[in-house]
């Protein structure tokens, strides 16, 4: 994180908040208690901020509230609960003191560890919020993956992301990397990770979120970082839910018409292999953060460039710390796992769980077979399983 940021521990946040009369909104929070809540009741104030706060637990509560979903922790869900808890602030509120106040909703919805539930939680967080009275609203989506190793530690970190994401919202929405780095004042990756930011509104105008995906992963958010040929932010699990993926790894400097060769034939001998369908398929061309610096800085403008080009050929685009090519299979798998469970003969968390093999004497995945397959387009002959030579990388 930058030394020149001022940290503010979470106590301090609550408390600015609660004793800005400009800010008043409502909180959501369904699966991990009302942890961002109690920070705000317990610093004291909280009248002076918090409208409402709820919990709609039992799903025919929630869909009655938010109407039916597919699936409960998705960004599906999280935009259904801003746009009625905002909603609702709006319609109540706006008339009585929309001249002198900002509204905002926040909204959690989560999968954490539990009795139940003994895997890895994670889950979708966001703010829906006016920069100023009577404003029109702009939007933070963020996903988390939460690698607590008890529900009390994953309940404490939601709660102080929360309250890390509405001071951003509130305070910091002119620096879009400053507010992405103060998501972890008072957390360490060990705890949790973010692996997805979406900006939108009239406060983010001049944000790309192509880039915010690439500062999540230079900035040591997350290891792996997606968006779509359209420059949409992506949430890799929900990318990959159901589908085979085929990845072209180079450094696309530029993207050449061989690039594009090796992946169309590389696209068709996979599908051909497994019986893959086209609406099955998820074709990715991915770049290192040492792709992207020869041992410098990253060149913001150059990235921006690859990446045009590469959405203009239609391609999704993923950034990752994963030299080695079995450790970017164990990441997609493990994205793939949270995902959701599949369906069809595509499952990407059954096959990436069946086909990502185990070495000798229980080392590091090494062998990567055709659930996902990775191709470089510099490399001939190289071993699954071991990092690619330095001319891998700058071709």
């Amino acid at each position: 994180m930058s030394g020149q940021r001022e940290v503010i521990d979470v106590h301090r946040k609550a408390l600015q908040i609660n004793l800005d009369a400009l800010q008043y909104g409502t909180l959501a929070e369904i699966g991990a208690g009302q942890e961002t809540a109690r920070w705000f009741f317990r610093v004291g104030g909280a009248a002076g901020t918090i409208a409402k706060a709820i919990s709609a637990y039992d799903m025919k509560f929630s869909d009655a509230i938010y109407g039916p979903s597919r699936r409960y922790v998705s960004r599906e869900r999280l935009r259904a609960m801003l746009g009625h808890e905002y909603g609702l602030v709006i319609e109540r509120l706006d008339a009585a003191r929309g001249s002198t106040t900002a509204f905002f909703a926040f909204a959690n919805t989560v999968a954490a560890r539990s009795y139940s539930r003994r895997e890895e939680g994670q889950g979708w967080i966001g703010i829906r919020f006016q920069t100023g009275p009577h404003a029109a609203p702009s939007q933070i989506d963020i996903h988390v993956r939460l690698h607590g190793t008890q529900s009390v530690q994953d309940q404490e970190t939601l709660g102080i992301l929360g309250v890390n994401l509405i001071y951003g919202a509130l305070y910091l929405h002119r620096d879009p990397v400053g507010l992405m780095e103060s998501l972890m004042d008072g957390l360490y990756p060990e705890l949790v990770s973010v692996d997805m930011i979406d900006f939108s509104g009239p406060a983010f105008t001049a944000v790309d979120n192509r880039l915010m995906a690439l500062r999540l992963v230079q900035k040591g958010l997350t290891t792996a970082a997606m968006f779509t040929a359209e420059g949409a932010a992506v949430h890799l699990g929900e990318a990959l839910h159901g589908k085979a993926v085929l990845i072209e790894r180079s450094r696309f400097h530029p993207p050449t018409k061989l690039n594009m060769n090796l992946l169309e034939c590389a696209r068709a001998q996979f599908m051909a292999e497994r019986g893959i369908r086209e609406a099955d398929l998820l074709v990715v061309s991915e770049m290192t953060l040492r792709n992207l610096t020869d041992g410098g800085d990253i060149d913001v403008d150059d990235f921006l460039h690859r990446t045009e080009i590469l959405c203009a050929l239609g391609k999704n685009v993923m950034i990752s710390t994963r030299g080695e090519y079995h450790r970017l299979a164990a990441e997609l798998f493990r994205y793939a796992a949270a995902g959701g469970r599949g369906d069809g003969p595509a499952d990407a968390a059954r096959d990436l769980r069946r086909e990502v093999l185990r070495g000798p004497a229980g080392r590091d995945p090494g062998v990567v077979r055709p659930a996902v397959q990775i191709r470089s387009a510099a490399v001939r002959g190289s071993v699954p399983g071991r990092r690619p030579a330095e001319t891998d990388h700058r071709r």
